[in-house]
């Protein structure tokens, strides 16, 4: 694993790919990929839904919000990817969800083929959305893949309905080795790269979902990302536990994987539009 880059240098590889800040994108069309078959490839060749590797695990009892323990105002969303297919956005608007993470790609070969739809159809019914990207730490660098997801969709724009991209990172789905290969150091350094690139792409810092034991195992509780990423944790229970290392408040907490998977963002609504515009 190469050592850690300089700052430097990884902003020059970020402005090799656009040279400036993504423009606004409230809608967003559909981008070319390298390889013309990533968009059409199985769920079992590259289509992991955010948190399927946690729930395999640490396995829990997904619970419904009215049984969540904790106190304050929350606001209920979900997550989708390619697994649920064009979905019924006025349906899940009726249930009382008010915001959806759409994934939107996986390492730097897969786009979900479903992403548009998605991703415009919660804007379409009023919910606040973002995308995510599934890191694969052992393909490729985090300056990579986050560029990957930014020019696939993943950007950001302040419209107050867009929130700011996440990287999902967690057990990995196509091997024993659950740290990717990496040693603690190497994966702070892997983490810090996409965070960094994403931030110099978009102006925002994207938001890091995990859970607490794979980080705290993974990153060797090394590494301090609190002062810039929000932080979103799975965990099946009615309590959210401890939260990942150094982190001492959460913004979502995935709490459910059915009958799809089901979140609480930790404010108001009005907090939720503050954080979608930064």
């Amino acid at each position: 694993m190469r050592a850690a880059r300089t700052w430097a240098a990884r902003t020059t590889a970020a402005a090799l790919v656009l040279g400036c800040l993504v423009a606004p994108h409230s809608r967003v069309t559909a981008a070319p990929v390298d390889d013309p078959a990533a968009s059409t490839r199985t769920a079992a060749e590259g289509d992991h839904a955010a948190g399927s590797q946690i729930a395999l695990h640490e396995p829990g009892q997904p619970v419904d919000a009215s049984q969540l323990g904790g106190t304050g105002p929350t606001v209920p969303g979900i997550d989708v990817s390619s697994h649920q297919g064009d979905v019924d956005w006025p349906h899940w608007w009726e249930q009382g969800k008010r915001f959806a993470y759409v994934k939107a790609t996986e390492g730097t070969g897969y786009r979900n083929p479903h992403y548009y739809q998605q991703y415009n159809g919660s804007y379409d019914v009023g919910m606040v959305r973002g995308a995510y990207h599934f890191a694969l730490p052992d393909r490729s660098d985090g300056v990579a893949q986050a560029n990957f997801f930014v020019d696939q969709g993943g950007g950001w724009s302040a419209d107050g309905l867009t929130l700011p991209g996440t990287l999902d990172i967690e057990y990995n789905p196509y091997g024993e080795d659950t740290c990717y290969g990496l040693t603690p150091e190497e994966m702070v350094a892997w983490i810090r790269d996409f965070s960094e690139t994403y931030h110099f792409r978009t102006g925002r810092w994207p938001m890091i979902y995990t859970s607490t034991l794979w980080w705290d195992g993974c990153t060797g509780r090394a590494g301090d990302f609190t002062a810039t990423n929000p932080v979103w944790v799975a965990r099946y229970a009615a309590e959210i536990g401890p939260l990942p290392h150094r982190w001492a408040v959460h913004s979502i907490w995935q709490h459910s994987s059915t009958p799809i998977d089901q979140n609480v963002f930790n404010g108001t609504m009005d907090d939720l539009v503050a954080l979608a515009r930064g």
